[in-house]
């Protein structure tokens, strides 16, 4: 599907893999309950020497992928918990910029962990970058010519796709009881009467 072929009634998804050298991102257009995938790439951050305009950066480019595709929501790996701590924070500043590029559009965020995209993709939490490239491919009907050759870039779709399936799995309702007579009341039209008792 191309960008022109998106309607007023499609529900767009961006997602972002964010890094402080390259930051991936993914387009999705669901419509009638599918997904169909619109576009995908890298935003480039290694010839950048200094933090703070990295992240500038960061924040521009996202908010341009913003005024392009007009998203509805934004899919965004969380950051993973390493042993380096400055790349950590660099890290976490960095999904902090993308985040707050939608939020100034106020378009809802939500997070996923790397485990539980890979897991939705692949059904491993463990799998390799090229695995989830590998399964999006199929999954998404794409021609691996059509992808960009950064893993970054299918990492940023594939959070896009995690947020798709959540987002479109039935939901149940919990409802939580003090005790048995707070369950009675509050379902009534559930409980039979004892026949002869008020």
């Amino acid at each position: 599907m191309t960008f022109e072929e998106i309607e007023a009634t499609d529900r767009i998804i961006l997602g972002i893999d964010p890094g402080s050298s390259v930051m991936g991102y993914g387009v999705l257009c669901i419509r009638a309950k599918n997904a169909h995938y619109i576009t995908a790439g890298i935003i480039d951050l290694r010839k950048i020497s200094n933090h703070y305009l990295t992240l500038q950066k960061i924040f521009t480019e996202v908010t341009k992928l913003i005024e392009q595709y007009y998203p509805n929501e934004l899919a965004i790996e969380a950051p993973f918990f390493g042993k380096n701590v400055q790349s950590m924070l660099k890290l976490g500043r960095s999904q902090g910029a993308a985040i707050t590029a939608a939020t100034c559009r106020d378009i809802p965020v939500v997070e996923y962990a790397p485990l539980k995209i890979k897991q939705a993709i692949t059904g491993n939490g463990q799998a390799s970058k090229e695995q989830v490239a590998n399964m999006l491919c199929k999954i998404l009907k794409i021609d691996k010519n059509q992808l960009p050759k950064e893993l970054d870039a299918t990492d940023g779709l594939a959070a896009a796709y995690c947020h798709f399936l959540e987002s479109t799995r039935p939901t149940t309702e919990s409802k939580h009881y003090v005790n048995w007579k707070d369950f009675a009341n509050k379902n009534a039209s559930r409980i039979s009467k004892t026949p002869g008792k008020k």
